[in-house]
């Protein structure tokens, strides 16, 4: 593994588990110097920093990202990667689910990329990447606000890279499909048959498994490196084809 990112300072927003840990770990073992900000941080792994921070409090926030550049010697990259999930049509979540979905999901990555903004400005290699989803770019059902939040998401990144290009910042992101996460895990741990409904997730995807936790770290790194610096304003799909592949069903 290449040292991509020695000298760099990320944060990592949801840092502490499932894709956020294995992101904040990836730029980690590249050599980065690395934040992770979560609500809940004690599970954060060794050689993190890491950081109480709700995305859906602005001074929560500030505070953290400060505390990242003063206690790590600056800021370069950010991974917006904290969000909740929802299911449902759309007649099956109230005003204030729909409110707080967005809050954390759209108006978070907000909160934590204006905070970073000044210290990126004066990096060399600033990169902000975005957790968007396959909800973004695919109708599923039962996902409604899910997927309306996630589309915000990549029609916030096309935006975001547009305004700060010309300081040097370039803003992607990434559209997991259904990965193997605590999330998923919980998710299945409610159904009423949970190895029915797995084998129904891995089903749908056309490389027949769930996303691993690394597969979608391995491409944020790709895209926040500076190896990448005319990669802008685009999105990388990790979903084993789900997006674009059209396959025969198997025998």
């Amino acid at each position: 593994m290449t040292n991509d990112f020695d000298g760099l300072v990320a944060l990592v927003t949801g840092g502490a588990a499932g894709l956020g840990a294995a992101i904040a770990a990836r730029l980690l073992a590249g050599g980065a110097s690395v934040a992770a900000l979560d609500l809940d941080p004690d599970g954060a792994a060794d050689g993190l920093l890491a950081l109480s921070c709700d995305v859906s409090d602005d001074a929560s926030v500030r505070a953290a990202v400060q505390r990242v550049v003063d206690e790590l010697g600056g800021l370069d990259i950010v991974v917006n990667n904290a969000g909740i999930g929802a299911a449902g049509t759309v007649a099956d979540n109230s005003d204030e689910e729909w409110h707080r979905v967005f809050d954390v999901n759209v108006v978070g990555m907000v909160r934590v990329t204006r905070a970073a903004l000044p210290h990126l400005r004066t990096s060399g290699a600033a990169a902000v990447v975005n957790t968007a989803s396959i909800a973004a770019t695919a109708g599923l059902p039962q996902r409604a606000l899910y997927s309306a939040s996630k589309g915000a998401v990549l029609a916030l990144t096309r935006a975001m890279a547009a305004d700060h290009l010309a300081e040097g910042i370039r803003v992607n992101c990434v559209h997991p499909g259904t990965a193997d996460t605590p999330w998923v895990q919980r998710l299945l741990s409610v159904a009423e048959d949970p190895e029915a409904e797995r084998a129904a997730l891995e089903a749908r995807q056309p490389h027949g498994r769930l996303v691993s936790a690394d597969e979608v770290a391995d491409a944020v790194a790709y895209l926040a490196s500076p190896r990448s610096r005319s990669t802008t304003g685009t999105s990388i799909a990790v979903d084993g084809g789900m997006q674009d592949l059209r396959l025969r069903p198997r025998r």
